[in-house]
């Protein structure tokens, strides 16, 4: 069976999930997506490895884990999504020490987070493209059609999630009102306090007004 290298798309809420949020995959060169709905801390540890300008005071799970494998000697050659069962993607790390493969199991949103730390490629595989993968038109990729695209797949341990949609939402149209320079102070103090989905959402609103 054939692989086929994905990209990440994007992050966006839920739409019918609440303090969920799906994650968008892109086949490389093609046009399927491949939208899977994650929790609230794997989405915060997937953006902030996208935000390279956003450094965690204290190191995240994920952080940690590739503190530990730099230390001995371990690489994430790469990551397979590589069974769908019940709604539920499978996937594994391919793992090399010493010039030793090994394979070790993973949550998708897990293995994710942590490709985009060791900068591995992510794979799937043709026939699990075929059964949950969609085609969006670029102008039909709205973060709302993503989102509602996505609520029908599902990673484990979603129930995980913290964060309620409803209040993000109300956060983002809060900054709308601020200046740039309450903007870049409330950017400083989410840092601090480690909420990085909000700082995100700072940055690019600050990001807009320059």
């Amino acid at each position: 069976m054939s692989l086929v290298r994905l990209t990440i798309k994007g992050i966006s809420y839920s739409q019918t999930q609440n303090g969920a949020y799906a994650l968008l995959l892109s086949e490389l060169d093609g046009e399927r997506q491949l939208p899977i709905v994650i929790g609230a801390f794997e989405a915060q540890s997937i953006a902030i490895a996208l935000e390279k300008d956003i450094k965690p005071p204290r190191p995240l799970t994920h952080d940690l884990f590739k503190t530990f494998a730099d230390r001995f000697d371990i690489q994430v050659k790469q990551v397979i999504i590589h069974k769908l069962v019940d709604g539920v993607f499978y996937s594994s790390l391919i793992c090399e020490r010493d010039k030793i493969e090994e394979i070790i199991d993973a949550r998708t949103s897990d293995a994710i987070a942590l490709a985009l730390r060791f900068n591995a490629p992510i794979f799937t595989y043709e026939n699990i493209l075929d059964k949950a993968g969609i085609y969006l038109k670029p102008e039909q990729q709205t973060p709302e059609e993503k989102s509602t695209s996505a609520d029908f797949i599902f990673d484990e341990d979603q129930e995980d999630a913290e964060e309620e949609q409803s209040s993000a939402s109300k956060q983002k149209g809060d900054f709308a009102h601020k200046s740039i320079q309450q903007l870049e102070k409330e950017l400083e103090e989410a840092v601090k306090k480690e909420d990085y989905e909000k700082a995100a959402r700072l940055r690019d609103e600050i990001s807009k007004r320059q």
